[in-house]
């Protein structure tokens, strides 16, 4: 059998619909100046869609030392891979600022990632270890989740931010590590990208009392955004110090490429000789590093872009739960709104924000909510103003009525022309 022929006829859940999708509702361009007001297929639209939680993405300041650096380094030096031939001072420095913001002995650079928390937890856990996580992990982590069950690991979930259930596989965990004579690790998010929570972690943190745990936070949307100093989740709950690996993107808040982790030297020295996914591939380049350093220090030094950023989130979730929207639980920045329906009546709602109100977020449908329910997911940021607000919440409450009125009903997708 051709290893290609499966594909013709199970293009998978979300993949079946991509003739009528992709270009539009899936793989959509967004174009021009990265702002709150961008251009999708020639019309202007408020854009809800991106992670640019401080504004930095096209900030005059960034963009100053990203040219800067570019036209000093180009966009290929250092070549290689950082043990061969890829170190720079510059590398260095950086990872000795963000050890220092997360208040952690060292840190190591990450090229992305989401490659870098799938081969931390590699690298971590071996096949005599246990690991305990969140159900609902972000895609890096469970894939990280499935590379050590590949080598005969063993793996505990529980739900979503449960604590008793935590508790629970903890001591099913404790079992098996004795059993073995591995080690405990535990995952969860800072914040979870999708709902909105923020993770338990004093609470996590507390069960080490009764549990013997190492403890790794994926906090890649708290990092720059959560805490009195924006050092994240950890910092919020005033628990940093029991985070033993804390992982940072600058895919987020710092609007960049890259990550890294942060924890005590001697395990960051092992991860930098261990990481399969940075031992055998390019670093960093010198004007995303450098880039790195300047996004950095603003998020250090200006506290008000985070301020800024915390005042549309109070108006917008305020004003969306005044009008009678279901936010779910989020109590972080991330914003979903949870209406009833199906695929086709979520397309109808969604072309009919972005064509006729030029409003853009993003749609989340079955598989990854349950049937009947629709999700759009606005991500406030220090870019949007408060007229922003004012609109959106004028043009949700107008397709809400629509929605509740029937009038997306249909058996398909919204027609539009899609790219090829």
């Amino acid at each position: 059998m051709d290893i290609f022929a499966k594909f013709r006829e199970n293009k998978g859940d979300i993949g079946k619909w991509m003739d009528q999708i992709h270009g539009y509702f899936a793989f959509p361009k967004l174009e021009g100046e990265i702002s709150a007001r961008m251009n999708f297929r020639g019309k202007e639209v408020l854009t809800w869609s991106l992670n640019n939680y401080l504004g930095l993405g096209n900030h005059p300041e960034v963009r100053k030392a990203d040219a800067e650096a570019a036209e000093q380094y180009g966009m290929a030096y250092p070549m290689g891979a950082r043990m061969m031939s890829g170190q720079t001072v510059k590398h260095e420095q950086l990872e000795r600022e963000l050890a220092a913001f997360e208040k952690k002995e060292d840190a190591f650079l990450l090229n992305y990632g989401y490659q870098g928390m799938v081969s931390i937890i590699d690298a971590i856990a071996s096949r005599k270890d246990v690991i305990v996580y969140d159900s609902e992990a972000h895609a890096c982590i469970m894939d990280g989740v499935f590379l050590h069950k590949a080598k005969g690991g063993k793996s505990f979930v529980y739900s979503h931010n449960d604590m008793e259930k935590c508790r629970k596989m903890l001591g099913f965990a404790t079992k098996r590590a004795a059993e073995t004579g591995g080690g405990i690790l535990v995952i969860t998010e800072g914040v979870f990208g999708m709902t909105g929570q923020v993770g338990k972690l004093d609470e996590i943190v507390a069960l080490k009392k009764e549990f013997d745990f190492r403890l790794l936070v994926d906090d890649a949307h708290g990092f720059g955004t959560f805490g009195p100093t924006g050092a994240g989740a950890a910092e919020h709950f005033g628990v940093q110090e029991e985070v033993d690996l804390y992982f940072g993107t600058f895919a987020k808040a710092m609007a960049g490429i890259g990550g890294f982790v942060a924890c005590d030297r001697d395990i960051c020295y092992y991860l930098r000789y261990n990481m399969r996914s940075q031992t055998f591939a390019k670093s960093l380049p010198m004007a995303m590093t450098i880039g790195a350093l300047k996004r950095l220090d603003m998020i250090r030094t200006q506290p008000e872009l985070r301020e800024r950023l915390w005042t549309i989130v109070n108006a917008l979730q305020t004003g969306l739960k005044e009008a009678g929207f279901d936010l779910g639980k989020t109590n972080t920045q991330v914003t979903p709104v949870y209406m009833k329906g199906g695929e086709a009546e979520a397309t109808q709602m969604v072309y009919d924000l972005r064509e006729n109100y030029g409003i853009f977020c993003s749609m989340v449908v079955y598989p990854v909510i349950p049937k009947g329910e629709i999700l759009l997911r606005l991500i406030p940021t220090a870019m949007h103003e408060l007229s922003d607000v004012e609109y959106t919440l004028k043009a949700f409450k107008e397709v809400k009525v629509k929605l509740e009125a029937g009038a997306y009903k249909s058996e398909t997708l919204a027609k539009v022309e899609v790219d090829k």
